[in-house]
């Protein structure tokens, strides 16, 4: 079973020569090269989902930390 598939993609020229340009100075297949640039690309999403998710945990962490506060006040008072 083929663990690689093809696939077909449409750039702009101007991109397509920077391509081939880096391929040729990493001595590196235009596919491979793809494939890293994807693997980066993906990385980059996770990590910025996960720090937007980090964000609004932080945001309700608050949230609940100032309600427990407030309803402490109201038990001491």
């Amino acid at each position: 079973m083929r663990t690689k598939k093809k696939m077909s993609v449409t750039i702009d020229a101007e991109i397509f020569e920077s391509i081939e340009k880096a391929a040729e100075t990493c001595h590196m297949a235009k596919s491979r090269l793809a494939q890293e640039a994807f693997k980066l690309w993906f990385k980059k999403r996770t990590e910025e989902s996960m720090a937007a998710g980090y964000v609004e945990m932080a945001r309700e962490d608050r949230e609940f930390a100032d309600t427990t506060l407030d309803a402490q006040k109201e038990i001491l008072s």
